[in-house]
C-alpha cells in the first residue's frame, strides 16, 4: 500500500506511474475527484470489477459506474448519443453529473447487474484526469465500504479500506464533497435517479422536461 501527495509535484508524477500500473494490474486504486473520493479499476478488468465490489461489501446488484477523461470517450462506449445527451455533456462535463445511458453492444465488460445500461461521468479534478487519460476508462465507485459515509479525504478512505487498495492518490479534500447527480438518460424523457452536485433547477435549464425523482 503506498500513498502519495499529489500536491507536491515529484509524488504526483510518481503517484500517478504507480496507480497506471496498479491499474494495469487489475488492482484497486483510490484517487479524487470533484465530488468524492473514489475506489477505481480498470472499466473492462471482470476481476478488478468483482474485486472493487468486494473490498467496499456490495452486490452486483449496485453497477459500478465509469469514469472517462473525455467527450470524445463516450462515442465509443454508448449505443446512441442523442442530442439530449450532448447537451448535458456540453453543459455539465466535466463534473458533478452522472448520465445513465445504454452501452454498446459491443462491449465485453461486466460491470454487475446492470441490464446494458452503463452510468459514466467526466470528474472536474486535474488528478482523476490525467488517470484516466493514461488508463482509459476505469469502473469508479466511492471509496467507502457500503453503507458507510463517503471519503471526502483520502485518509477517510485508507480508515475505510486499508491495505485492499494498492494505492492512494491524496488530491487534498474534495472540492464538492457531495455525490454525482445521476440522470437516466435510457428513456425519452431523462428522469433523476440521485440529486446531488447538480440541482434539478440546473438540469432544468438545459433540457426543461427532466423529470424529478419519484416519491420527492
Amino acid at each position: 500500500m503506498q500513498v502519495f501527495n499529489c500536491a507536491e509535484q515529484d509524488q504526483r508524477a510518481a503517484g500517478l506511474d504507480a496507480a497506471t500500473e496498479s491499474v494495469r494490474r487489475g488492482r484497486l486504486v483510490v484517487l479524487p475527484t470533484d465530488t468524492l473520493y473514489g475506489l477505481g479499476v480498470d472499466a473492462f478488468d471482470r476481476g478488478a470489477v468483482t474485486t472493487l465490489l468486494a473490498a467496499k461489501g456490495r452486490g452486483r446488484d449496485m453497477p459500478v459506474p465509469v469514469l472517462v477523461s473525455s467527450w470524445r470517450t463516450l462515442d465509443g462506449l454508448v449505443e446512441q448519443v442523442t442530442g439530449q445527451i450532448r447537451d448535458l455533456v456540453r453543459a455539465f462535463w466535466p463534473g458533478g453529473l452522472t448520465l445513465v445511458v445504454n452501452h454498446a453492444p459491443s462491449l465485453r465488460w461486466d460491470l454487475g447487474d446492470a441490464r446494458g445500461t452503463v452510468a459514466v461521468r467526466m470528474p472536474l479534478h486535474p488528478v482523476a484526469l490525467e488517470l484516466l487519460a493514461r488508463t482509459g476508462p476505469m469502473a469508479v465507485s466511492s471509496a467507502n465500504l457500503s453503507g458507510r459515509p463517503p471519503a471526502t479525504t483520502v485518509h477517510d478512505a485508507l480508515a475505510q479500506l486499508g491495505g485492499a487498495v494498492e494505492v492512494y492518490l491524496d488530491g487534498g479534500p474534495t472540492p464538492v464533497g457531495a455525490a454525482s447527480t445521476i440522470l437516466d438518460c435510457t428513456g425519452r424523457v431523462p428522469v433523476v435517479v440521485r440529486e446531488g452536485a447538480v440541482s434539478l433547477a440546473a438540469l432544468r435549464s438545459v433540457l426543461p422536461l427532466v423529470e424529478e425523482p419519484v416519491g420527492r
